[in-house]
């Protein structure tokens, strides 16, 4: 005889028609009185159960019932549709190309529900080797997004995507700056380009101006522009010109200066820019105001290839903080005081300084690997070394 379920089990029962058994329970009623019946069904009596279990879990965490199909790709897809109002075009477009080349081939058929932090590191490690960090980022941005929109709907409990860390990708080439001669020769060539081109090398080899700030710029912004005296002209347009078109253009004028267009790309004419104002002497918080950026830390990290060393600078100021005199005569106190530290700056500060010892090892205090602590070990039972400037 089939044993009697407890006051609050549910019901269990077989639907014929679905071929599967259905669990179900009273979880409360509405305000006009109707009963609210959550069921769960499975093709056995235990998968039933538990299916009705998950259900009222939601049901009390105070989540909708979400469908238990509903993928990652589902979410991404719905993010794409409804997330990104107010985007420039372009920035859809890309976004649709890394969902469409990298998110859902990989994620997409896999359960919202189920989604694992496991399931995320292993697609991040994967990508590493093919992407650069930026674009990790990026791939991980939009999954992260996705998610949390998926979790404001209440389609899943929460996003596993935040607790999961970006590795570093794909070591890309270092940034190049033009040279003053290639630089020359570049403008040179351009001068022989359409006059849409030729602006586009002067404006931004001469201001400093990010490509697309470049690409966008239109007859209304030129001071100089008087469409009374020029009188009527062809024009483009209007639109901004894009960014492949550009990079078409750019590349022909640097192989006709002699350099390999495919080699550069159209924003190192912004680094040349910085290069060649650092190479004459402009202070560095002049260049982070030109550039446009908010404080000179931007520039150095940004920048920090094409900003001149300051070794030089610092050596000046050191040898003028500690004259060449003559030193005291070397005692063992001196070797763990401050007198000795202060030497030990003054000679690794990067100055053209001799060494007078009889350590071989100590000849030029651009040897930088020899540091105050091997000073003091090396030195400690010597008479003192003397330092006089190189001439």
């Amino acid at each position: 005889m089939t044993k009697r379920r407890s006051h609050g089990d549910g019901g269990l029962h077989w639907d014929a028609r679905r071929n599967r058994w259905i669990a179900s329970v009273t979880v409360g009623y509405t305000p006009a009185g109707k009963r609210i019946v959550k069921t769960g069904s499975g093709k056995t009596k235990t998968a039933a159960k538990d299916k009705l279990k998950e259900i009222l879990r939601d049901y009390e965490d105070g989540l909708a019932i979400a469908p238990t199909n509903y993928t990652v790709a589902d979410a991404v897809n719905y993010w794409m549709d409804n997330g990104l109002q107010g985007r420039d075009a372009s920035t859809v477009a890309m976004y649709r190309t890394y969902v469409r080349t990298h998110v859902i081939p990989c994620l997409g058929a896999r359960k919202l529900r189920e989604l694992s932090v496991e399931d995320i590191d292993r697609w991040l490690q994967s990508k590493k080797d093919e992407l650069g960090t930026r674009s990790l980022k990026l791939i991980h941005n939009i999954l992260n997004r996705s998610v949390k929109n998926a979790m404001r709907r209440d389609k899943v409990k929460r996003n596993v995507v935040e607790l999961c860390e970006v590795p570093e990708g794909r070591e890309g080439r270092p940034s190049k700056a033009l040279t003053l001669s290639q630089a020359e020769s570049v403008l040179k060539a351009a001068e022989n380009a359409r006059p849409r081109t030729r602006a586009y090398f002067v404006v931004s080899l001469l201001s400093g101006a990010r490509t697309e700030e470049v690409r966008a710029i239109k007859w209304s912004h030129v001071a100089a522009y008087d469409e009374t005296r020029l009188g009527d002209r062809a024009t483009e347009s209007g639109s901004p010109v894009s960014a492949h078109n550009m990079r078409r253009d750019f590349r022909k004028v640097l192989d006709s200066a002699g350099l390999t267009g495919k080699e550069w790309a159209p924003r190192e004419l912004r680094h040349s820019f910085v290069s060649l104002l650092s190479d004459h002497d402009i202070a560095l918080e002049d260049i982070s105001r030109l550039v446009g950026h908010s404080n000179t830390v931007v520039t150095e990290t940004v920048y920090r290839h094409q900003i001149r060393p300051v070794i030089q600078e610092g050596a000046t100021a050191m040898a003028a903080i500690f004259p060449l005199a003559e030193r005291e005569p070397w005692s063992s106190s001196l070797a763990s005081g401050p007198r000795l530290r202060s030497w030990g700056r003054a000679v690794f500060a990067g100055g053209r300084y001799w060494v007078r010892t009889s350590d071989p090892s100590l000849v030029r205090s651009q040897d930088r690997s020899r540091r105050c602590a091997d000073l003091r070990a090396d030195l400690g039972h010597r008479s003192p070394p003397t330092v006089s400037k190189l001439p």
